[in-house]
């Protein structure tokens, strides 16, 4: 053995005492290396991490030609089909003969056609035969076709009522295909693993005196298992338990995996958040528990209006007056009080939970937030110079800026439309396994359209050595808890939260004016508060006595729609620690990320179509993000 060591290091003209040397050198660094290798930590610092290292965008809101109200009002030939396809980047025609396209493709889509009616007015417009032995079916092609305004306006008030009375006046024929089951097999072929995800959804319509309690629905699932059940309308219940029923349902009997998003509270009547029942019973535990178990999330932001914050609850937040609609009810049947508002907006609603949850000892309002479109034009896009309205009708036109919506006496004109909003999600893939359970645990968040990536991390240590490390996310992770999540229990009983937030321009977006963290709590009295934080902002500004930061400025030109990022930073973080934290109080934190001013697409009509646009018209405005919120739970109220 020795001589052979010699013969193969000969070449190096080592001696025979080397030899031995080296020998045994290389034993023992073998037996060293067999300990490093069986250790527990891996040297990789990836090795058995599977965290969320990048964010997806998407839509989880899209009507197409099988929803109801988007066919009555023009949208006659996009299906799911083309819905996808344009999310994915391609260029289609739209309804009113224009080309369309996406400034940059989705990572996903939800197609969430109304459950109420899903798929009937194809087949009347078409005068199906089987159909056309139904009286009213008869009855509305000819309104159709005519193009009768009295009668059309007269059906519309017919089909309302129908959803009051539960019964539906047109149901579809068994031997016409399922509308349910094509738009299942369209998101199927429409879904590739790893590249662009189609979800397989609807929407549940129900309004009880006209007060919006909508739910869209999301599917992990294929059609294989969605396409075992029917989707759930007012016409089997306007309860939304029993729509949690059904969703319980379909996973006890299939194996598959559902959720629900209430959206547009802010014309919910003042019901969407109430601190009781639709029964009028004051929300329990049990209830508490079923609702965040079926509904984990809640759009914030979309074209009907922004439900982040109400200026009236919020009277010191000079942001808070957003995309602002409080005039009238989903059906526009009743005028909005003051008192609704507390019920309406997200802010309250977190505040509520609170206060619920120190009496029942469960939040039923433990929600992370997303935004969508609802567009009813099989078009998820809404950029504010590619923005393509509510309704066909709503597509861009020189008319479009000086109409109006809805009924004469609201007053609202078609320009307080928003372009908004996207869903933004953390997750480790993009597919529907990895994605909806993002959805579940809440690590999403949404803006008003930008794509602006925003990080949020609640612990009791962060430092700035976290932020400013390469794999400052891994930090986040490591030390404490994402958005969606609920902070860790204290080991020091001294220590106040500390938060770790981050956020970065879109590419060709607008700079970043400021975050700011904004707080909810309850009192030793039993009473919510809020207050808004500004932790980090761009430019030397400072605030003022008052603590009131200076506006960031505006270089928007609202003759031309262009602006310069000539103010605003690209990026913009900060460890932040609550200087107000009261041990004994539970609380809820969300970050709000603003981007300087831009101008709104109405300004974009003018400069592009010479449109006119009412003189009231808001022509600029700041674009944001909202993350889903973080809570602390005192230890005496923490319920597992």
């Amino acid at each position: 053995m020795k001589d052979n060591l010699v013969s193969k290091f000969s070449f190096f003209s080592v001696s025979r005492a080397n030899v031995r040397f080296i020998s045994a050198l290389l034993t023992c660094a073998s037996m060293l290396g067999s300990v490093i290798y069986s250790h527990a930590d891996p040297y990789s610092p990836w090795a058995d991490r599977d965290y969320p290292q990048r964010v997806y965008w998407g839509d989880t809101h899209l009507h197409t030609a099988a929803s109801l109200d988007a066919n009555l009002f023009g949208l006659h030939n996009l299906t799911a089909a083309e819905a996808y396809r344009f999310a994915k980047g391609e260029t289609i025609t739209t309804s009113t003969g224009l080309r369309a396209r996406m400034n940059q493709p989705l990572d996903f889509l939800v197609v969430a056609d109304h459950a109420e009616y899903l798929g009937v007015m194809p087949p009347i417009r078409a005068g199906d035969p089987t159909l056309m032995q139904n009286e009213t079916a008869r009855r509305w092609r000819d309104i159709l076709t005519s193009g009768d305004w009295v009668g059309f306006s007269r059906m519309m008030v017919e089909i309302g009522a129908s959803y009051d009375s539960g019964t539906p006046l047109v149901t579809l024929p068994t031997s016409l295909a399922s509308p349910w089951e094509a738009n299942s097999r369209m998101a199927d072929e429409a879904n590739e693993p790893g590249k662009f995800t189609a979800f397989i959804g609807f929407e549940w319509s129900a309004m009880p005196d006209g007060n919006n309690l909508h739910r869209v629905v999301v599917l992990r699932d294929s059609a294989e298992r969605a396409n075992q059940v029917r989707p759930f309308s007012v016409f089997d219940s306007d309860d939304p338990q029993a729509l949690w029923r059904y969703l319980a349902a379909y996973e006890k009997n299939t194996g598959g995996q559902a959720l629900a998003i209430p959206h547009n509270s802010n014309l919910s009547g003042g019901q969407m958040f109430a601190d009781t029942t639709a029964d009028g019973e004051p929300i329990s535990a049990d209830y508490a528990r079923e609702r965040q178990r079926w509904e984990p999330l809640v759009e914030i932001t979309q074209i009907k209006g922004d439900s982040e914050a109400h200026p009236l609850l919020s009277p010191t937040d000079e942001f808070a007056d957003y995309g602002t609609w409080d005039k009238f009810n989903i059906d526009m049947s009743t005028a909005q009080e003051d008192w609704m508002q507390r019920f309406q907006y997200i802010r309250p609603a977190l505040q509520t939970g609170l206060q619920v949850e120190q009496r029942a000892g469960v939040n039923p309002f433990q929600f992370g937030v997303i935004g969508s479109t609802d567009s009813h034009t099989a078009l998820a896009a809404v950029e504010e110079d590619n923005f393509w309205g509510k309704m066909p009708i709503h597509e861009p036109s020189v008319e479009r800026a000086s109409g109006t919506w809805g009924i004469p006496e609201a007053e609202m004109s078609n320009t307080e439309l928003l372009a908004a909003g996207y869903s933004a999600v953390w997750a480790t893939d993009n597919t529907r396994e990895a994605l909806f359970d993002a959805m579940r645990r809440r690590e999403v968040y949404a803006t008003t359209g930008p794509r602006i990536t925003v990080r949020f991390f609640g612990g009791w240590d962060y430092n700035e050595q976290d932020l400013q490390a390469p794999n400052s996310a891994l930090q986040g992770y490591l030390k404490g808890v994402p958005m969606g999540a609920v902070l860790p229990p204290r080991e020091d009983p001294a220590r106040a939260p500390v938060f770790m937030a981050a956020a970065l321009k879109e590419p060709e977006g607008a700079h970043l004016d400021r975050l700011q963290i904004v707080k909810g709590w309850v009192d030793a009295w039993g009473e919510s508060r809020e207050k808004v934080y500004d932790v980090a902002w761009s430019g030397a500004r400072q605030p003022d006595a008052q603590g009131t930061l200076p506006a960031v400025g505006n270089t928007v030109d609202t003759a031309t729609g262009h602006y310069q990022n000539t103010i605003g930073s690209a990026e913009l973080n900060v460890v932040w620690t609550d200087p107000d934290f009261d041990a004994s109080q539970g609380a809820v934190y969300y970050l709000r990320v603003l981007e300087i001013p831009t101008p709104r697409w109405p300004v974009h009509d003018r400069a592009r179509l010479n449109a006119d646009i009412p003189s009231s018209t808001a022509l600029t405005h700041q674009e944001r993000a909202y993350t889903s919120p973080i809570w602390y739970q005192p230890a005496a109220t923490a319920v597992p």
